[in-house]
């Protein structure tokens, strides 16, 4: 790199790198820095070269045969000279003056203007036409906040009912241009999922899912990528039926079942530690899996475990917390004081866990599950009088009033849940 003058300005010279030799015709570039001091001239260089640079791969962009990738090198093309990007019509509605700015600024090499570059400037890069498929693989970019801090299997499993959704509807009514997307394309859609209701194949909570995942996408998408488009969204939704939740383990069932000398011996062992973590604490069975030798918190006054977003999402900020460890519980983490790695962020643990039960006979009713113990936990409490605010911090749920203080300490909430610990 060169700085030198021309005339009673400043020049920044180099030699055009050879990425760039197919759409820069000049082998040196010389880059006016507009200043005739030497010092801001060298403060201002790297700049320059650096927007130089982010112009060429704009043009080089601007070569693809892909329309989405030419559409935004236009985009980056006209920010990187100077200008923002105004389709032709706008272009033709601003002052004579700015029009002749942007026509100047064409490169013309041997009076020819540069036709990459006169897009970019007059706005006549075309639109993409942009079908359901390539908004989904548009809208994983464009929603990148939404996975921050999600693992791998939280990842996968947050990305499969979108690829889902966006399946069944190529289905039913084909892989249309979003923009071309009608009120009576989304009313097919949608009484495919009343044949499939009515049929008994799903709930309707299933259908509105796969409804709301389709508009999650295409709105994301015709809001981030400022298409302007009125998409015939609205009243969509089939009304729901009671949701099923999960029954609550019986405290007898519990004592006498589960617990029973040797009855989850057929069980691995990491499998029934966090079993048994589960019945005094309550946790997620995600959330225990995810636990590790920093979170699991046995050499303290009070025994405890510790939920955090530790390579992976809470479900809500709430989820944050810290469960004491009583009872078999706590010794079932003596076992496994470093964690469980076989399941941390695995997507398996229930299904192994629940697969047991089913086959030893120790699930009380064909509507019970692991996650039953996270129901038995609360209703324990629940009849132990535990105050509303200490359940639902140790449960991770969101208190219906303002949340003062720091609430209970970690000793007293750990003295009331060994009242009611196994």
């Amino acid at each position: 790199m060169s700085i030198a003058k021309r005339g009673r300005l400043y020049h920044l010279r180099r030699r055009v790198p050879r990425r760039y030799r197919g759409i820069e015709p000049r082998e040196t570039v010389w880059i006016s820095l507009h200043t005739d001091s030497e010092t801001i001239a060298r403060s201002k260089a790297d700049r320059a070269w650096s927007q130089m640079i982010e112009a060429w791969e704009a043009r080089l962009a601007g070569n693809s045969e892909d329309a989405e990738v030419r559409y935004e090198a236009a985009r980056d093309l006209a920010q990187a000279r100077g200008f923002r990007y105004l389709d032709a019509g706008a272009v033709a509605k601003l002052p004579v003056e700015e029009v002749v700015e942007r026509v100047e600024a064409i490169p013309a090499p041997a009076k020819q203007p540069d036709a990459i570059e006169a897009a970019a400037l007059l706005g006549t890069a075309p639109e993409p036409r942009m079908s359901v498929t390539k908004a989904l693989e548009l809208y994983w970019g464009l929603a990148k906040e939404k996975t921050l801090g999600k693992s791998e299997d939280q990842l996968r499993r947050w990305e499969a009912p979108r690829k889902k959704a966006v399946k069944n509807f190529v289905a039913v009514v084909g892989n249309k241009e979003i923009a071309n997307i009608t009120r009576d394309d989304m009313l097919d859609f949608r009484q495919h999922w009343l044949d499939r209701i009515e049929a008994g194949e799903v709930t309707a909570n299933s259908a509105n899912k796969d409804l709301i995942h389709l508009g999650d996408v295409l709105k994301t998408v015709n809001m981030m990528k400022r298409l302007g488009l009125v998409l015939p969204l609205g009243e969509l939704s089939f009304k729901e039926g009671e949701k099923h939740t999960r029954p609550p383990f019986s405290e007898d069932w519990i004592r006498m079942r589960l617990l029973a000398p040797s009855a989850l011996d057929g069980l691995n062992g990491q499998a029934r530690a966090l079993l048994l973590g589960m019945i005094n604490t309550g946790y997620r069975p995600s959330e225990g899996a995810a636990l590790t030798a920093e979170t699991i918190r046995l050499d303290c006054d009070v025994p405890h475990i510790s939920i955090e977003p530790e390579g992976r999402q809470l479900k809500s900020h709430y989820a944050r917390r810290i469960i004491p460890l009583t009872g078999v519980s706590l010794e079932s983490f003596k076992q496994y004081p470093q964690g469980f790695p076989r399941y941390r962020n695995r997507a398996t643990l229930s299904a192994v866990v629940n697969k047991f039960l089913r086959a030893n006979g120790l699930l009380e009713t064909p509507r019970h599950s692991m996650y039953s113990l996270r129901h038995s936990f609360e209703d324990r409490m629940l009849a132990a009088r535990i105050d509303d605010r200490i359940r639902r911090d140790l449960f991770g749920h969101r208190l219906d009033r303002e949340r003062y203080g720091k609430g209970a300490s970690l000793e007293h909430v750990a003295e009331l849940v060994a009242r009611i610990a196994f």
